[in-house]
């Protein structure tokens, strides 16, 4: 590991700038790592009528067993605990803790993420919840699912009992992650769970998700929880291909469809007007915008690469100098300086903002001699850190980086055969081995903070 810290050590303007008042973390989701599908009372979500439908997903896997995070949590806090990690970021399955999506509670599921909460506490871990990954109970689905705006008034129940359960002890709530992948992976592509391809109704799915979202807050507040809340939105930095007016034209559609959508009805009080947006939710009542509203605790922020607009036929390709990650995403980290300091400059007042999810899929992710030599990951966190960095001595007031993801876990549709993790999982073993990025992590978060120290 030496020669790994010489050469991707981060320099000494970014030592600086992230070594004080600054979180470091990793991120999971409930479908992804938990396993233990019909375990403890817990009853199906859209992922699992999705992943079983045949052609849905990669060799038809499902997140049926993942990494058996549910029976091998302790496993897991002590892995992160050894890694000198601030704080854990993870997602409770609805359909653990209330089997229908409304109605009972499952008390066997609630405890479950009690156990888990209080052995993150007691290893000097943060618990960061997200009560929505994509796992909408399949019961809910059955009677309209999110296209439906009974389910934002489900979720706003869903979410005060987490807080009255959990609140106390959690360092922050989420209420969603990445509502644009629900709402058009899901709904209009067909991609992901449920499945649909019909960009009306995505438009209006959106819209119930970001209702949903404002009624949590509102539900959780009234409770008397004081845990930070916000919501956590996957976003990109956006190049117009040529300096052509169609591709600059369609950069800002793009921007307007990916960031804009989501970032407008919370701090800016409603949906962008774009010549090139084709289709507005169809289900806005009066007061709705006023919900979605609700002052923020913070803005947690998920980036992988940029979007890249050529409105040529075929398309201009993209640069790609640094390469391609395993999901075929061009590595971009200056994109994240870009979007950053651009929320910054075009939502005044925004809340203090966390980087939720940033990571890549390495195809090369193997265990020789007992342990994995990722050198590519590493490179890829160094080179997004720095960007990190720049965000903050531009005036951006980012508090903490979340690495997607702790462990190896199942895909969504690519199944088991994308690698995001600092610690590779043998699915057949379940045996965990932290890669040399995870080592590489772990000495990187001490030397800052002894520089902290010193300092």
């Amino acid at each position: 590991m030496s020669n790994l810290h010489e050469t991707f050590t981060l320099s000494p303007r970014t030592r600086a700038t992230l070594a004080r008042d600054f979180t470091w973390g990793v991120a999971t989701s409930a479908y992804q790592i938990e396993g233990g599908a019909a375990a403890g009372g817990r009853a199906p979500s859209i992922w699992d009528t999705f992943s079983h439908t045949p052609g849905k997903t990669v060799r038809g896997e499902t997140g049926d067993v993942a990494c058996d995070h549910y029976h091998r949590w302790p496993e897991d806090v002590a892995l992160m605990a050894s890694l000198g990690l601030d704080a854990y970021r993870f997602s409770i399955s609805w359909s653990r803790v209330q089997p229908l999506g409304h109605g009972a509670w499952n008390e066997e599921g609630l405890a479950f993420y009690d156990r888990l909460v209080d052995a993150l506490l007691a290893a000097g871990l943060r618990p960061n919840a997200t009560l929505y990954h994509w796992d909408l109970p399949q019961a809910l689905q059955d009677q309209g699912g999110w296209a439906s705006r009974e389910t934002a008034l489900r979720f706003a129940d869903y979410a005060e009992h987490i807080a009255r359960r959990l609140g106390d002890r959690l360092a922050s709530i989420s209420t969603h992650n990445e509502p644009w992948c629900t709402a058009v992976l899901g709904n209009e592509r067909g991609q992901f769970a449920p499945g649909f391809k019909d960009a009306a109704l995505a438009a209006d799915v959106s819209h119930h998700l970001l209702l949903s979202h404002g009624l949590a807050v509102q539900a959780m507040r009234a409770t008397g929880c004081r845990t930070p809340m916000g919501i956590v939105l996957n976003q990109s930095s956006t190049s117009a291909a040529t300096d052509s007016a169609a591709d600059h034209a369609l950069a800002a559609t793009e921007y307007a469809r990916f960031v804009r959508w989501y970032m407008e009805p919370i701090f800016a009080g409603g949906y962008p007007q774009d010549a090139g947006i084709r289709h507005y939710p169809r289900n806005i009542q009066p007061g709705d915008f006023a919900i979605i509203g609700q002052p923020l605790d913070f803005l947690g922020v998920n980036y992988y690469t940029r979007i890249w607009a050529s409105a040529a036929t075929p398309p201009v390709p993209a640069p790609r100098a640094l390469g391609v990650t395993d999901m075929g995403w061009e590595i971009h980290p200056e994109g994240l300086t870009e979007l950053l300091v651009d929320l910054h400059r075009r939502y005044p007042g925004l809340p203090p903002i966390y980087l939720m999810e940033n990571g890549m899929a390495n195809a090369g992710d193997v265990v020789t001699d007992g342990h994995v030599a990722d050198a590519a990951r590493i490179d890829y966190m160094r080179g997004h850190l720095e960007a990190l960095a720049r965000a903050r001595e531009a005036g951006v007031d980012i508090r903490g980086f979340f690495y997607w993801s702790l462990l190896d876990n199942y895909e969504w549709d690519s199944g088991y055969d994308k690698r995001f993790g600092l610690v590779h999982v043998d699915y057949a073993t379940q045996v965990r081995t932290p890669k040399d990025s995870a080592l590489w992590y772990r000495d990187t978060i001490a030397s800052l903070r002894q520089e902290t120290v010193d300092g």
